[in-house]
């Protein structure tokens, strides 16, 4: 190898890293795929060997592939770490943050916090990805993102934003027409409404598990907002954390005491953590959690 890859190929190289076909990659670049791959096969004959391999479903990366991405994603880094220094990041965030949240954590909590924080920083753009699973932060489909499992491999800043209890609630209706519920094994006999046990984000969502037996599920959803909804129109018993539940007297907490516990983590790729828009973001979530615990559990923090 005569001379070192430009920063440009290694860019086309990350973008169809993450994105897995070359019209996906050729979108997030704003090129023709023709252009992604002829760089792609550039960069190859330049390092001498295959990146990639390709099939009919899409680009997967070899080993060599593989071992090269966090060489690139550093250099990515660096690239925007320095742009923003340039800019004057120094005086000011500005430019785009990618939060990925739970859907409804996001639309309750985070994005009126957002609106405060964008009143405060005319230059700051924030794009909100409140999804019903967890964004994938190894294809960067966000910048930093709330989630229950915190990635065990790969160059992440991770920290525990906070401990969140799931409690049961249900319709004033429907507790009226089903036999009362005053200690657990009541609930043996009453439905539930649930998320699809197949198309569950994390491992962390069947909290239903720890009641102790089988519970009849009447509906499912993908997420949690159907959940509240139909629990509201008193479909069956729900398991929700305090901050989903809206404080209008649809639902209201059932069998006090009962619960489980869970943990939301924040997470960033290393290198992005570095750039004063992310941890702008970051910082915020981390010191409004910490302000506000009556988000996340009912009276005292401890067991």
């Amino acid at each position: 190898m005569n001379t070192l890859p430009e920063w440009t190929d290694l860019r086309f190289f990350l973008e169809l890293a993450r994105a897995g076909t070359l019209s996906s990659a050729a979108r997030r670049l704003a090129v023709e795929h023709t252009t992604v791959a002829r760089r792609i096969d550039r960069l190859e004959a330049q390092l001498g060997t295959t990146l990639f391999d390709r099939s009919r479903e899409g680009y997967e990366l070899t080993e060599l592939g593989a071992a090269l991405r966090p060489h690139a994603e550093a250099m990515e880094g660096a690239a925007l770490a320095a742009a923003e220094h340039v800019k004057g990041a120094d005086v000011a965030a500005h430019g785009v943050v990618r939060l990925g949240v739970p859907e409804v954590f996001g639309v309750r909590v985070v994005a009126p916090l957002m609106a405060r924080l964008l009143e405060n920083n005319p230059d700051l753009s924030i794009d909100l990805l409140a999804l019903p699973r967890f964004a994938n932060l190894a294809n960067r489909e966000a910048d930093l993102g709330v989630m229950l499992d915190p990635p065990t491999t790969g160059r992440y800043m991770v920290t525990r934003l906070a401990s969140f209890r799931f409690y049961l609630y249900a319709a004033p209706a429907y507790l009226a027409r089903h036999p009362p519920i005053t200690q657990q094994s009541d609930l043996v006999r009453h439905d539930f409404v649930d998320y699809v046990q197949d198309r569950l984000a994390s491992s962390e969502l069947s909290y239903l598990n720890e009641l102790g037996f089988t519970p009849r599920r009447r509906l499912c959803c993908s997420g949690m907002s159907g959940q509240l909804e139909a629990a509201a129109l008193g479909m069956g018993l729900m398991m929700a954390p305090p901050y989903a539940v809206p404080h209008d007297g649809r639902l209201v907490q059932v069998l006090d005491g009962f619960y489980a516990e869970r943990a939301f983590w924040l997470v960033a790729p290393a290198d992005l953590y570095r750039l004063r828009r992310v941890r702008l973001v970051w910082d915020l979530l981390r010191t409004y959690a910490d302000s506000q615990p009556a988000l996340f559990q009912h009276g005292p923090a401890s067991r």
